[in-house]
């Protein structure tokens, strides 16, 4: 039984979700942002997240906010893009490799099939290695190899992109979108 729980992330957890996110930011390439955010700027993003009915969920602990995640469209708002969502996961520093990621992208599965989302796309820097494992245990599979599309630290930087099915592998979708919402 974890030690934390989830639930909806609220505007009252966004100094905490700042926190973590400009930890990352900091230090590691998990993120390319290469300055550290602000909390208008993280409220711009969350009431984004609300206006578009997405969620943004977080893992608390009696030490606070130790994680969040959220997923949004994939490549903007085109039109036939609309199954597939793009998400992101943090925690924060003291409270990696013990599960809390994997938790939350889990609990987004569900959301994002309650939309009638068909893929759930992730990008990882390639040297994350516990990234790409965690994302490997809950069934994403390696799709692109994207090398030296950033730059951070001095150095350039590989990206992957990872994808999931989220109505089983493989599902087959048929060339008529009318019978879709």
């Amino acid at each position: 039984m974890p030690d934390y729980s989830i639930r909806a992330a609220t505007t009252e957890d966004l100094p905490s979700i700042l926190n973590i996110f400009n930890d990352v930011i900091a230090h590691s390439t998990a993120v390319y942002a290469l300055e550290p955010t602000t909390l208008q700027e993280r409220s711009a993003w969350f009431e984004g997240r609300v206006r578009a009915s997405y969620p943004v969920i977080c893992a608390a602990d009696s030490t606070g906010l130790i994680g969040f995640a959220s997923f949004g469209d994939f490549r903007g708002t085109w039109p036939g893009y609309r199954y597939t969502v793009e998400h992101s996961v943090h925690v924060r520093a003291d409270r990696r490799g013990q599960g809390v990621g994997s938790e939350l992208v889990r609990r987004l599965f569900p959301l994002a099939l309650s939309m009638d989302k068909h893929v759930m796309i992730g990008g990882i820097d390639a040297a994350n290695e516990g990234s790409k494992c965690m994302h490997a245990r809950l069934g994403f599979e390696p799709v692109a190899h994207f090398r030296e599309v950033g730059h951070k630290f001095g150095r350039w930087l590989d990206l992957v992109f990872v994808q999931r099915f989220l109505d089983g592998p493989g599902a087959a979708r048929g060339a008529d979108d009318a019978r879709r919402p």
